[in-house]
């Protein structure tokens, strides 16, 4: 598991840049990719607050989990701070509804074509991934 953790210190970089969905007003205007990165630059630009919220749920919660389960497994963090750590998980989850919720939104308006794209496999299986390890890494009495 440690070394499943591990390998999610390079793979949630890599779904933070890939792209989660494929929009356009029209299908005849192209299809724009959105990422996290390319839709947090958006949001710093029109809301700074829900960027910040954002920016802490899709990046630095999942990343400081992962930080802090590699910490836990190799003996250098206390296991007592394993709630703490699944909390992390929990938030970073709640970015994934965030984006499946828009999608659903935005479907529903008529004007706009959204396709899901790989990124939002990824990002989501990171997730998913950590939440195991974590529950995986729990003490067993």
């Amino acid at each position: 598991m440690k070394y499943l953790n591990l390998a999610l210190l390079i793979l949630f970089p890599i779904a933070w840049f890939a792209p989660l969905l494929r929009a356009a007003l029209l299908p005849i205007f192209g299809m724009d990719e959105i990422s996290v990165i390319t839709g947090l630059q958006s949001l710093w630009e029109s809301d700074a607050v829900l960027a910040l919220l954002v920016t802490f749920l899709a990046i630095f919660a999942p990343y400081a989990k992962t930080i802090g389960l590699a910490l836990l497994h190799w003996n250098l963090l206390s296991p007592k701070t394993l709630p703490t750590l699944e909390v992390l998980g929990k938030l970073a989850m709640a970015d994934v509804f965030l984006i499946a919720l828009y999608i659903v939104i935005v479907k529903g308006a008529g004007y706009v074509t959204i396709e899901t794209a790989w990124g939002l496999y990824l990002f989501s299986a990171c997730i998913l991934t950590s939440i195991l390890i974590s529950w995986k890494s729990k003490p067993h009495a």
